[in-house]
């Protein structure tokens, strides 16, 4: 995809195509947190990947372009990041579940 802007028509049918097929999956796990759980870890690794791999080999070379760069990631929401729920968040949410399951 060398060469394509990220305001491209194209790109933006791709990205797109990308968030259909993650929330067709989602959609089709639904109830089945361990695939679920598999889902996230995978997107969690392409993230990673990319950030680590053909981004970085990316970043700009001069200072006009990482000014650039800069300027897009401050005005478009700051830098892509993939939030882990809290073991505490997890087991608020767990804990109604297993009261209700007892109280039965």
């Amino acid at each position: 995809m060398s060469n394509k802007s990220f305001e491209s028509t194209d790109f933006s049918e791709e990205l797109e195509k990308i968030a259909s097929a993650v929330n067709d999956v989602a959609r089709d796990c639904q109830g089945d947190p361990l695939a679920l759980l598999n889902l996230l870890r995978q997107l969690e690794y392409l993230h990673r990947a990319i950030r680590d791999g053909v981004f970085q080999e990316s970043l700009p070379d001069n200072r006009q372009q990482l000014y650039s760069l800069l300027k897009d990631i401050e005005s478009e929401g700051g830098w892509p990041y993939i939030e882990r729920m809290r073991l505490k968040a997890f087991l608020e949410n767990l804990l109604p579940e297993v009261m209700k399951e007892s109280s039965d």
